[in-house]
């Protein structure tokens, strides 16, 4: 099993890593494996609506986000990662989330995703809501801890002594390795849910 884990924090071994570092400890006892991408300090720029990945299944702007995709189709769960800015996620991290989740036409249905978040103090809470959306919007489910995935921290290294938090971030990758084998099995045994055909409904009308 693969999880992809892409870190938003423009900081390189940053409060943001700390919690991730956490995660990968129980993923590798757990015999996951996993990816940790660095997409914070990366020059990703924005959606711009041109609709030419309704035709090509990528985005026109060939970057790491194409390649981030590849990984993301083949990975059986998605963590994603990010510092608090004001009450909100990194906007380099939302700006690959908005064109990757977009560009994709492959079935995210069934593979789980994951959102960390990490502060000084405050803020939490509205940008893990933020990141779970892109989560739920594709039939993902979603894994949970024993607390909102939060982790706190300023300088550099400070979460380290978050106990609770780090706690936390342990749990949710129990819960998650917990997730994905037991969606394997279900798959082996039951199949992904039949889909009926796709309704899009104008609220104009």
């Amino acid at each position: 099993m693969k999880v992809l884990i892409l870190n938003g924090s423009p900081r390189v071994d940053g409060n943001t890593t700390v919690a991730l570092k956490e995660m990968e400890n129980v993923f590798a006892s757990e015999g996951i494996e996993f990816e940790t991408i660095q997409v914070g300090n990366k020059d990703i720029r924005g959606c711009v609506a041109c609709g030419s990945c309704g035709k090509t299944g990528k985005c026109v702007f060939d970057d790491v986000v194409n390649e981030i995709a590849e990984k993301f189709e083949s990975a059986d769960g998605l963590v994603v990662a990010s510092p608090v800015y004001y009450a909100s996620a990194n906007a380099t991290l939302v700006a690959l989330l908005h064109r990757l989740f977009y560009s994709t036409h492959f079935d995210k249905t069934m593979k789980v995703g994951a959102s960390v978040v990490c502060a000084r103090r405050g803020g939490c809470s509205s940008t893990f809501d933020e990141l779970n959306k892109f989560f739920t919007i594709s039939g993902m489910p979603v894994a949970s801890s024993q607390y909102w995935n939060s982790i706190h921290g300023r300088d550099k290294g400070e979460a380290e002594q978050d106990a609770e938090g780090r706690l936390t971030m342990r749990t949710l990758a129990k819960n998650m390795s917990f997730l994905m084998k037991s969606i394997a099995l279900g798959k082996e045994k039951y199949g992904l849910p039949q889909k009926e055909e796709r309704v899009a409904t104008n609220f104009i009308r």
